[in-house]
């Protein structure tokens, strides 16, 4: 297996395409933005308490033991997640390396990109929902938990959880206008036809 692929990526770059940037997502963050793991925690210790002032120790520690069994099982997860996915941000593209049992690669295109939502989520983590241009989308089931949420119909590509995310966004802010800059002056830098001969007669200039 080629380097490349052990860094995320689905192949060997192409000529002149350079890495920009790779990282994972932060499990303990994607404990807490994705599995919500605070707000279970507290529901648990509500039910908990509430046993205890019922008089029902025993219904207190079977619930408390619950709860900690569900955290376990989501940061084992949340860690699964982490460890599995890749992303990596080149000035041509955004690959998205992702999947548990059956890994997946996304190739997103940065001239598909319409834009790209930063959301800090806490301790220089963040995410980052890329909207695309076109009609062409990816299913929002394969893209989950790497996708943005409630957005089924048109499902949003999120990078999630990432250390450094404001620094990333400032990165692909400057490859995606890299790309466009490139694609809009191309064309017009190219130096326009000349005659072989001079006109056989003069131009009349339009008033």
């Amino acid at each position: 297996m080629s380097a490349d692929r052990l860094n995320g990526l689905p192949g060997k770059l192409p000529p002149g395409e350079t890495i920009v940037w790779q990282g994972a997502p932060d499990w303990r963050q994607l404990l807490r933005s994705l599995f919500h793991a605070r707000a279970v925690a507290v529901y648990f210790a509500i039910l908990a308490v509430a046993g205890l002032l019922a008089g029902s120790p025993t219904g207190a520690a079977i619930t408390l033991g619950a709860g900690l069994l569900g955290l376990g099982v989501m940061a084992v997860l949340a860690k699964a997640y982490a460890t599995s996915t890749v992303y990596t941000l080149t000035d041509r593209r955004i690959v998205l390396k992702i999947g548990i049992a059956l890994p997946m690669s996304f190739n997103l295109p940065l001239r598909q990109i319409d834009s790209a939502d930063l959301r800090m989520l806490g301790n220089g983590c963040g995410d980052i929902a890329l909207k695309l241009k076109g009609r062409e989308r990816i299913g929002w089931a394969l893209l989950w938990p790497h996708v943005r949420p409630r957005h089924l119909r048109q499902p949003q590509p999120m990078l999630r959880s990432v250390p450094g995310a404001e620094d990333l966004a400032i990165k692909l802010y400057h490859c995606c206008a890299e790309v466009i800059d490139v694609a809009h002056v191309e064309p017009a830098a190219k130096p326009a036809p000349r005659p072989a001969r001079p006109a056989p007669e003069p131009v009349e200039a339009m008033a």
